[in-house]
């Protein structure tokens, strides 16, 4: 590439295109359509070089293709990196200046077509972003052989320069406006899971029970609900995967249908299977709900329940001290249809026992070794406030789990469901 000419060239810029590239550089700091931009700048640029044609490809930052974006055309053109010259300028991120298409081999296996022009000359300029990030590539086609010269050397960067503020500004933009979105969207998304909390807890009595829920910045799936159904005590933690707004809903829809199944009169196993079989038809293949559900009798105090993937279970023995763990005892829900829900777990409580339901976000509280707190961490404030209320217990808990994270953050909503029977 040539070194910049003098003003007193005869090929210098003429005042009336410094005007409109001056003009075009002052739009650039207002939101404008980047693609109505970039084809005035593309006219700009034909006058500016004195080219009888231009075109833009913008590099594709998924697939790093070149994609054509002026003019546009439907389907539009891709070329790989090093195809052709535009896709060769995007690799080498040089100018080159073609100046006898006819007799150039890398010309020939892929042509530069202009609709309208006979396409006998070609200058390629990169366009370079931030830290010299490769954009795109403008091409300027000439009729003449020889056509690009020192001037159209230096005036193409120049160009390319106010392509690549528009190409960034717009990009921008985009980010902001996804942000915003899905900060609306976790907003939304936060009050439905807030909305279906219970906002007292149910007076069982002989027994004490806390539910807790600690949600993360991003909204998840978590959810819980406490309520008495015909004389017993339903108790549901459920976990949707996934972020957003999308799981949110998932989780209260579960919830909505087992609270409707049981006051409809379905048994624990005939609403698990038939709440289970309808979600898995309805939600997305990748997409399911870890779930407890259960039904305490004060009377027996027995806890009948079925655990979808939601584990571990936690029983503390008050007699011997012990806590005693249960894996879950079917698939999550919506992963499959069920046909039968297999045989539902039984945990009988004894005077001053617990029940403990924690979500994903106490056991797989990391610090910056990547160690979780796990069982281990939870057994050991069990032992030690077992035997407080349940609200306390609860913070207990939650404190552990970030002391053991030692400053990381909290990277998944903390969801806490505890049943104490009373010491007689």
């Amino acid at each position: 590439m040539s070194e910049p000419v003098s003003f007193d060239s005869p090929n210098e810029i003429t005042r009336e295109s410094l005007v409109q590239i001056l003009e075009i550089m002052h739009r650039l700091a207002s939101p404008e359509d980047m693609p109505v931009l970039l084809r005035e700048i593309v006219a700009v640029g034909k006058v500016a070089i004195v080219a009888d044609g231009g075109l833009l490809w913008l590099r594709d930052r998924k697939s790093e293709d070149l994609v054509m974006v002026t003019p546009a055309l439907k389907p539009a053109p891709r070329l790989r990196a090093g195809e052709g010259w535009a896709g060769e300028c995007l690799r080498s991120l040089e100018i080159s200046n073609i100046p006898r298409c006819a007799v150039d081999s890398r010309f020939q296996e892929r042509p530069v077509q202009v609709a309208g022009v006979q396409v006998r000359s070609l200058l390629n300029i990169p366009i370079l972003g931030q830290d010299d990030e490769p954009l795109g590539v403008m091409q300027w086609v000439g009729e003449a052989e020889g056509q690009f010269d020192e001037h159209d050397e230096w005036i193409g960067p120049a160009l390319a320069a106010q392509v690549a503020v528009a190409i960034q500004h717009a990009y921008m933009t985009d980010e902001l406006l996804a942000n915003a979105m899905l900060a609306q969207e976790v907003a939304v998304a936060r009050e439905i899971q807030i909305s279906t909390l219970p906002n007292t807890m149910p007076d069982v009595p002989g027994y004490d029970l806390h539910g807790a829920f600690l949600p993360t910045d991003h909204t998840g799936g978590d959810l819980y609900d406490l309520v008495m159904l015909e004389g017993r005590l339903f108790m549901l933690l459920g976990d949707a995967t996934g972020h957003g707004f999308g799981p949110a809903l998932s989780a209260t829809q579960l919830q909505a249908m087992l609270r409707v199944a049981f006051r409809l009169g379905a048994s624990l196993d005939e609403a698990y299977r038939q709440v289970n079989n309808q979600m898995a038809e309805d939600l997305p293949d990748d997409r399911f709900i870890t779930a407890f559900m259960g039904f305490l009798d004060p009377h027996s105090h027995e806890v009948r329940f079925h655990s979808a993937g939601q584990g571990p279970i936690l029983h503390f023995a008050a007699a011997s001290k012990r806590c005693h763990w249960y894996k879950p005892t079917s698939f999550p829900v919506g992963a499959m249809d069920l046909h039968a829900t297999g045989e539902a777990g039984s945990i009988t409580l004894a005077p001053g026992d617990v029940l403990a339901l924690l979500s994903d976000g106490v056991y797989e509280f990391a610090n910056a070794a990547g160690e979780e707190h796990g069982e281990a961490g939870v057994e050991r404030v069990m032992q030690a406030h077992h035997d407080h209320s349940m609200a306390e217990l609860s913070q207990a808990l939650v404190d552990a789990a970030f002391a053991h994270g030692g400053g990381t953050e909290q990277a998944d909503d903390i969801t806490l469901v505890l049943l104490r029977r009373l010491p007689a």
